[in-house]
């Protein structure tokens, strides 16, 4: 058995910008980017095709997006400024972290989390004090290409976590994408039914 987690909505809540173009200009502006007058049409605009289930990085997605207008940053100064617009107030949900702790008793355990922000699950992991010995791997889905509910990205959890797929449970609170991993072949607990709480008792009683 493993236990892999989502992170947002799961283990912890963050706010997030309502117009997130807003916050990527004025991050970029910051670090002296000249944002263009349609920055909203550029940003909202689709600059590249991904497969079905692919994660489109967003800091990619914001060079292709000010390229189009002819404006040219470095994948660097791209990463840093959508880390920075995104990085958000955040909070520890109650029972996070005895569930990390009850998994962590019984089986590896992971973060499997869908986030098109290259180091802000790291951060926000960092920033609630979740980053601990609790954790054996963090699988997001900029990191792994594929976005839940693809088959792909549980594959890689269980894989950085070294069991089968069959064997991982997964705990998170988005029936569509969480529950993803019942459809790739391992099993997915999901908060609608079963609270933080419930499922570090039910780990530690080794009922899940």
């Amino acid at each position: 058995m493993a236990v892999s987690f989502d992170l947002f909505g799961t283990l912890v809540a963050a706010d997030r910008p309502d117009e997130p173009w807003h916050a990527v200009a004025d991050s970029l502006a910051e670090r002296g980017v000249g944002v263009p007058d349609d920055w909203e049409a550029a940003y909202r605009s689709s600059h590249r095709e991904y497969d079905r289930g692919r994660e489109a990085p967003l800091d990619e997605h914001v060079r292709l997006a000010l390229a189009s207008r002819g404006v040219e940053i470095t994948a660097a100064t791209a990463r840093e400024a959508v880390l920075a617009a995104f990085d958000g107030p955040v909070a520890r949900r109650d029972g996070a972290r005895d569930a990390l702790a009850a998994a962590a008793d019984r089986a590896p355990v992971a973060v499997c989390s869908n986030c098109s922000v290259p180091g802000l699950v790291e951060r926000t992991l960092a920033r609630t004090d979740l980053a601990g010995d609790a954790l054996d791997a963090v699988v997001t889905s900029v990191g792994a290409g594929w976005r839940k509910p693809h088959p792909r990205i549980f594959e890689t959890t269980a894989d950085a976590l070294d069991t089968p797929l069959s064997a991982l449970v997964h705990v998170g609170d988005d029936a569509r994408t969480d529950g993803g991993a019942d459809r790739a072949g391992a099993r997915s607990v999901l908060l609608a039914d079963t609270s933080l709480p419930t499922v570090a008792a039910q780990l530690r009683e080794g009922r899940l």
